[in-house]
């Protein structure tokens, strides 16, 4: 291991301050810039990108990335710091960031960048940061901070491992967005446009007793649209109108009291926040959040306990957020769960709750922060379909949700094997040894190891 200074294996630079690039140089198709809220932990976030034109990138073409760079917070979060992928080279970066340039020939970036995940690394930056009230970074600060390195070819072997795992995570999102995309289009197309499977010959919604040449999508081929006065516009005939508190029992939640240490756990009943579900931003499914209520906690406090399938939606600060109960669950005040009641399923309550959301943000009121009471939720209409069509649905999307909680959980396992693993690699409690290498430099595992099973 050796000590070295940042400033002799890279370079730092802050992104174009507001006199450089401002809002309204902002276009709605161009080159991305990431900012801050864009930084996560294995890679960027791509919503919601600010985008600037072709001159404008010609005009700040030092701030483009390139992969390798790694992207800090430079104000706030100061921990956070995210890889530049292929992906992201030829983008831009903000003035609230700072770009770390990786000399290639003296460290590996990848290795580099995993090494700025180490906690103790995180918590060293929280401490040199600088400001009373907002805590930030600067170019001499990232210069002068200190390393303890393996040479250049531990780096890359060490790098490779810990890529490994998260290429397979990456791996694994990308199928459940696609799989996300299946599932929502279905939804869409039976409960939006109004054109589920309908077998004309047995006037009826289709089922496995409808020959495949008699079953046409419903309202492009013709089907019946009538107008219901309860909801002011045309659904299909036989559809009615209810209220969202029809989906289920509304449960909400409550805090057992923080002075009391025997209310909270590590190990006993899942207790979730708003907190929770925020970080849990990209999964579909929880389990658990940070902290758990004991039996005791529970009782104070009255909580309810809610079965798996529980769709849970935050009801403040912010209001919408969704997550499905792999197991029982409880919740603080922040949430207003659905406890799906039969004909309504996990899967249909789900979307159901997701395409209604705009209409029950708008119903949220409260002048500090907004909320939506249940009260406020049993008043909401909704469009009621037929019960078969709802059968039918769950059929076709189950299996969708079952892969996706699969690939949620084998992300959760890899993710802790990856953090199990970082420290040991970097601080040299776990070396790699020249038998496993192979190919052009990638890292092969020996026939025995727990990682085969995800990577391979």
């Amino acid at each position: 291991m050796n000590n070295i200074t940042l400033i002799n294996i890279a370079k730092s630079q802050t992104g174009p301050f507001g006199s450089q690039l401002h809002e309204r140089d902002y276009v709605e198709i161009g080159t991305p810039i990431v900012t801050v809220e864009h930084l996560g932990e294995t890679g960027f976030t791509h919503q919601n990108l600010p985008f600037v034109s072709n001159e404008d990138k010609e005009r700040l073409n030092k701030y483009l990335l390139e992969e390798g760079d790694i992207v800090f917070s430079r104000v706030g979060s100061v921990d956070r710091s995210t890889y530049v992928s292929k992906n992201e080279e030829g983008w831009l970066f903000s003035g609230r960031c700072i770009r770390v340039r990786i000399d290639k020939e003296k460290a590996s970036p990848r290795f580099i960048s995993y090494y700025f995940r180490l906690r103790s690394f995180k918590e060293m930056m929280r401490n040199i940061s600088v400001g009373a009230t907002m805590p930030s970074l600067n170019t001499s600060l990232m210069d002068n901070i200190s390393l303890r390195l393996p040479n250049l070819i531990q780096q890359k072997k060490i790098a490779s491992i810990l890529s490994a795992l998260d290429n397979k995570i990456e791996l694994n999102n990308k199928i459940n967005a696609e799989l996300e995309g299946m599932a929502k289009l279905i939804y869409d197309y039976w409960f939006v446009q109004f054109d589920f499977p309908y077998d004309f010959a047995q006037g009826k919604p289709a089922d496995e007793t409808s020959d495949p040449k008699d079953v046409k999508p419903y309202k492009s081929s013709g089907g019946k649209m009538v107008w219901n006065n309860e909801l002011k516009r045309e659904v299909p005939e036989g559809w009615g109108s209810g209220y969202l508190n029809d989906l289920g029992n509304i449960i909400g939640g409550s805090t057992p009291s923080r002075n009391n240490p025997e209310y909270f756990t590590k190990d006993g009943i899942p207790w979730i926040t708003p907190k929770d579900l925020s970080n849990n931003v990209g999964n579909k499914f929880i389990k658990r959040g940070e902290f758990d209520v004991t039996q005791k906690g529970k009782d104070s406090a009255s909580l309810n306990i809610m079965p798996r399938g529980t769709i849970l939606m935050s009801s403040r600060a912010p209001v919408g957020y969704l997550a499905v109960s792999i197991d029982e669950v409880t919740t603080n005040q922040g949430f207003k769960s659905f406890v799906p009641q039969l004909p309504y399923t996990t899967e249909y309550v789900y979307y159901k709750l997701s395409q209604m959301m705009p209409i029950i943000e708008n119903n949220a009121s409260g002048s500090t922060f907004r909320e939506v009471s249940a009260s406020t939720l049993k008043t909401i209409k909704m469009i009621v379909p037929f019960k078969g069509i709802i059968h039918e649905f769950t059929n076709k999307v189950n299996p969708i949700f079952q892969k996706q909680e699969n690939l949620e959980k084998q992300n959760q396992e890899l993710a802790a094997l990856r953090d199990w693993l970082l420290p040991m690699l970097m601080n040299g409690q776990v070396r790699v040894e020249e038998k496993y290498q192979v190919g052009d430099g990638e890292i092969g595992m020996a026939a025995e190891s727990p990682i085969n099973k995800f990577i391979s």
